[in-house]
């Protein structure tokens, strides 16, 4: 086997009437799906349970706490084996669930257990007075959050929900351990059949970085616009 690099190998036809190339596209929409689609399981689950983790009540204090503490100890890889191997075994109509449905859930909520930390700490980085302010003045304790401390709050955390947001897309390559077609599987499969390992891991690391730094980029911009003057993250 010559040791030149050989770009071409992405022209070939892989024997299913496209090309390397049209694969490793069709593998990068397959990977932005899952990083999208678990980044918006695990925002919402995550903002709740953030939430839930500052509430005065002890209950629900101790569920958002449960749940935290639950997803960020079990390794990802672990959780997606039971969300495809256990869970449909124990629930039977999973069995008729995607596996793409799957993976969007497992990393979601493994995710959305980092993004309870950030929220948490974002709602207590604020002034107490600012929730005593809402209540009295007539708002309910949803109401106050909805309209007096999460506005406040997301803004602080947007660095961290950034970094969670260019992990979620690194993390989704453990999907090729259930038969989705990502980036990573795909690099495994075209390096087996080209044997052009090389020119195949560089362009599918050169993807997953146009990913991430994408979102850093747009994150970043996002961040500049809502920044609030004097608090923290914010602008002078």
């Amino acid at each position: 086997m010559s040791s030149a690099w050989d770009w071409q190998v992405f022209l070939q036809d892989t024997g299913g009437g496209q090309t390397y190339l049209d694969w490793m596209f069709s593998a990068w929409g397959w990977t932005l799906s899952v990083a999208a689609g678990g980044l918006v399981v695990a925002l919402g689950v995550g903002s709740l349970m953030g939430i839930l983790r500052t509430a005065p009540s002890r209950p629900l204090a101790l569920l958002g706490n449960a749940w935290t503490e639950l997803f960020r100890n079990i390794p990802l890889l672990v959780q997606l084996f039971l969300w495809y191997h256990v869970l449909p075994s124990i629930f039977l109509s999973l069995r008729e669930v995607p596996s793409f449905v799957l993976v969007v859930f497992g990393l979601g909520f493994f995710t959305s257990a980092r993004i309870s930390e950030q929220v948490k700490a974002g709602i207590e980085a604020l002034p107490r007075g600012q929730r005593y302010a809402g209540l009295a003045m007539g708002l309910t304790l949803p109401q106050t959050y909805r309209y007096v401390l999460l506005p406040m709050a997301f803004r602080i955390v947007i660095p961290p929900l950034t970094s969670e947001s260019m992990n979620i897309i690194k993390n989704s390559s453990v999907a090729f351990a259930v038969s989705i077609s990502e980036l990573t599987m795909f690099a495994m499969q075209a390096q087996e059949e080209t044997s052009r390992g090389v020119e195949i891991y560089l362009a599918v690391t050169l993807l997953y970085f146009v990913s991430a730094f994408a979102v850093n980029r747009i994150a970043l911009v996002i961040e500049h616009r809502v920044q609030v003057p004097g608090m923290i993250g914010g602008g002078k």
